[in-house]
């Protein structure tokens, strides 16, 4: 048993719940620990915290329906989830999007595709390939 914290991120959010909605949806877990001004969400891999953004610069920043994608920042998270088409499902119906199917495309040991959530920011979803597919 490693005594080693979790790797994970902060990401921070205009709207900490409904950006903590989403990430527990299309990740499938439950959060761990939430407050208004930050969420906790815990997979087997990964913790992500969505934290507020602080005023004043909470107050400056502006989110469209459908968002504006922040594609030019100099990070971008990649998470798991257990099916890049249910992934894909709830993203949609969670504010968010995410390529077609003809984006994906493969990893070592995963299948990849980009996706956004509420907010806009850019997001890669992984599944794992299967053994019959690592296999061909």
């Amino acid at each position: 048993m490693s005594t080693q914290p979790k790797a994970g991120a902060v990401l921070f959010a205009k709207d900490v719940a409904r950006l903590a909605a989403f990430y527990a949806q299309v990740l499938a877990v439950v959060p761990k620990h939430a407050h208004a001004e930050k969420v906790v969400i815990e997979s087997a891999d990964f913790l992500l915290v969505i934290h507020a953004i602080t005023a004043p610069h909470g107050d400056a920043v502006e989110i469209s329906t459908p968002p504006v994608l922040r594609e030019n920042v100099p990070v971008k998270l990649f998470l798991p989830v257990r099916s890049l088409s249910h992934a894909r499902l709830a993203t949609q119906q969670m504010g968010g999007g995410m390529k077609s199917p003809e984006g994906e495309w493969n990893g070592p040991d995963f299948r990849a595709c980009d996706g956004y959530d509420p907010e806009g920011n850019v997001v890669q979803f992984r599944e794992a390939l299967t053994e019959a597919a690592l296999a061909s």
